[in-house]
C-alpha cells in the first residue's frame, strides 16, 4: 500500500478494521517492562485483522475507535509488509519481539486524527522480529527510552497468524 492509502486507512478505515475483527480481551498500549518479562494483555487494546480486495491489515488499537497505535498491511502472498505507526515526531520505527529487534527507516506525514505523524516503513514478512511476533503474540516499539507493548489476547492470537499466512 502507498502511504496515502495508509493515511486513508488510518483516517477512515479504523472503525471498519475493528468492526470486522475477531473480538477478545485486550492489551496495554504502553508499558515499561524489562526485556525478559512476558508482557500481559490488558483490557481495551488488541490486534484486529481485516482482509479486503487482496489486501490485509493487522492493526493494534482499541476496538471501534480511531485509537490505534500501529499496524501492518500487505497484499496477498507478496511477503512484503508496510508498517505504520503513530508518533509524536518523525523517527525510525524500531520493533522488538522476544529479544529480536529490527529498525526500519520511516517516512512521515501529518496525521489527521492524532497529534504528530503517521510513520510508514517497508519490510519483509520473514524477518526474525516478525517470526518471533507470530510465535509469541506480542511486539514492542522502542523509542525515546520507552518500550510500547502491543500484546494479543489468547482469543485473538489467530489474527496474527491469519495475517502472516495471507501475506506469504
Amino acid at each position: 500500500m502507498k502511504r496515502s492509502a495508509t493515511a486513508v486507512c488510518l483516517s477512515i478505515g479504523v472503525l471498519t478494521v475493528a468492526a470486522c475483527s475477531t473480538v477478545g480481551p485486550s492489551a496495554p498500549a504502553t508499558a515499561s517492562l524489562p526485556a525478559s518479562s512476558a508482557p500481559k494483555p490488558v483490557n481495551s487494546y488488541d490486534w484486529f485483522y481485516h482482509e479486503d480486495a487482496g489486501q490485509a491489515q493487522l492493526v493494534f488499537g482499541m476496538e471501534a475507535s480511531d485509537d490505534i497505535q500501529m499496524g501492518l498491511s500487505c497484499a496477498a502472498r507478496t511477503g512484503k509488509l508496510e508498517i505504520f505507526a503513530i508518533a509524536e515526531a518523525p523517527r525510525d520505527i524500531h520493533l522488538e519481539s522476544g529479544g529480536d529487534t529490527e529498525r526500519f527507516k520511516a517516512g512521515a506525514e501529518p496525521s489527521e486524527l492524532h497529534e504528530g505523524s503517521i510513520l510508514t516503513a517497508e519490510a519483509r514478512a520473514n524477518l526474525p522480529v516478525f517470526a518471533r511476533f507470530r510465535r509469541l503474540g506480542w511486539m514492542a516499539s522502542l523509542h525515546d527510552g520507552r518500550r510500547d507493548m502491543f500484546v494479543a489476547h489468547p482469543g485473538t492470537l489467530a489474527n496474527v497468524e491469519r495475517f502472516f499466512d495471507f501475506c506469504g
